[in-house]
């Protein structure tokens, strides 16, 4: 088809990146690093549903490679999706397959930034076992609808050898002002639960994305932190490091049931081949605190 083998080196084609989801949080943050790195790159104006309008994007830009950061995630929230599912499975499942299957003609990679809360803790992966969910195994969570359009996309384009997919959890970056940080969110939320989790620090993995379209890397990879941290240990971090007055409360899972439409996945990743292949990569913990609070130190002790 074109595109190289998994895993090899970019030729010195300069890179040119067409990237999709310009109005979105991740999709903003690549192309603010492509300017940092002096990588070329454009955002698609096509929308992803509609074939003809790719096609036309990727004629006139020639790129090496496709980034899919676009997607219906639902605003506030994932509850949106369980009352907009024809809009739901429009972007996330029949345009994320037409832009991988345009690109798969054209023998170009496809870095999707897919999401890996299509799992929860269960017999086999118990909560804070040290156990997690590797590449290979099957979604066991379709709680959400919108989860539910992710898991059968992820499981089609396992066909597409052209894919590198991404299991992106709860996204956190430096930026505490932003409203979809998952920081931020649990700040501002309530009453809040405390669950371990797998976690994304952006500042750390979005780099690492591009390295992988630069490296052809393709297949499914759990795009997280190695280790999990749970709620309260990041709202204590936000304590020590941003607000010593900071105060929260927790709440039950059946608590939470009574507030939210759709259920919300909970779960580890087992990040070792991503670790395998970026050993500098840090624990989710060592991160958070590189990358996220220490430089938003507002407190003296910490």
């Amino acid at each position: 088809m074109g595109f190289p083998a998994n895993g090899s080196s970019a030729t010195d084609k300069p890179l040119k990146f067409l990237i999709y989801g310009r109005t979105g949080w991740i999709g903003g943050l690549l192309g603010k690093l492509c300017e940092s790195q002096g990588i070329d790159y454009t955002y698609g104006s096509g929308r992803l549903e509609n074939r003809t309008s790719l096609e036309a994007d990727l004629a006139a830009v020639k790129p090496t490679h496709v980034f899919n950061a676009a997607g219906v995630t639902g605003r506030p929230n994932v509850d949106w999706c369980e009352s907009h599912k024809v809009e739901t499975i429009r972007t996330n499942v029949v345009g994320t397959l037409t832009l991988a299957d345009i690109c798969r003609d054209k023998g170009l990679i496809l870095i999707n930034y897919a999401t890996g809360c299509i799992f929860e803790y269960d017999s086999n992966h118990p909560i804070a076992s040290g156990v997690g969910f590797k590449e290979e195994d099957t979604p066991n969570f379709i709680g959400s609808f919108y989860s539910k359009t992710k898991a059968m996309v992820e499981d089609l384009l396992k066909n597409y050898e052209n894919v590198c997919t991404l299991r992106v959890r709860m996204p956190i970056s430096s930026d505490l002002s932003n409203p979809r940080n998952f920081i931020t969110k649990i700040t501002r939320y309530e009453k809040v639960v405390d669950i371990p989790n797998s976690m994304t620090i952006l500042d750390e993995l979005l780099p690492i994305s591009i390295e992988m379209a630069k490296r052809n890397l393709t297949g499914i990879w759990n795009f997280t932190n190695p280790g999990v941290v749970s709620h309260n240990e990041i709202l204590e971090m936000y304590r020590d490091y941003i607000d010593l007055n900071f105060t929260w409360k927790n709440f039950t899972l059946e608590e939470q049931a009574k507030v939210i439409v759709a259920p919300r996945s909970n779960n580890e990743l087992d990040a070792t081949k991503l670790k395998q292949e970026f050993p500098e990569l840090l624990s989710i913990k060592e991160s958070l605190i590189q990358h996220v609070f220490k430089p938003n130190k507002k407190t003296p002790a910490a």
